[in-house]
């Protein structure tokens, strides 16, 4: 499965897309487990002290926002999903 990455996100990982080997049946929050054990710099970035995706992130799942997807982060990731997760974005 590839994720990918936008902005500050990609200068940690190095690269705009990653590649993950999920689990059937994997969550949101799950694929963002598994995207920090490969990249652990992320983890102040995607996740709070309670190990919970931060709130003012961004994780979309084939363009649509999981915050406002039925099960949020719980939402069931299946292989041909596109997953994109990037900071928010500012400007003027």
């Amino acid at each position: 499965m590839k994720v990918n990455f936008y902005a500050t996100l990609r200068a940690i990982v190095g690269q705009k897309t990653v590649e993950i080997d999920p689990l059937p049946g994997m969550t949101a929050q799950q694929i963002v487990e598994k995207v920090i054990t490969v990249y652990p710099a992320l983890c102040p970035e995607l996740l709070d002290e309670n190990n919970h995706f931060q709130d003012h992130m961004k994780f979309f799942i084939n363009g649509r926002e999981a915050i406002y997807m039925e099960d949020k982060m719980n939402t069931v990731i299946h292989l041909d999903d596109k997953v994109d997760i990037f900071p928010p974005v500012g400007g003027g």
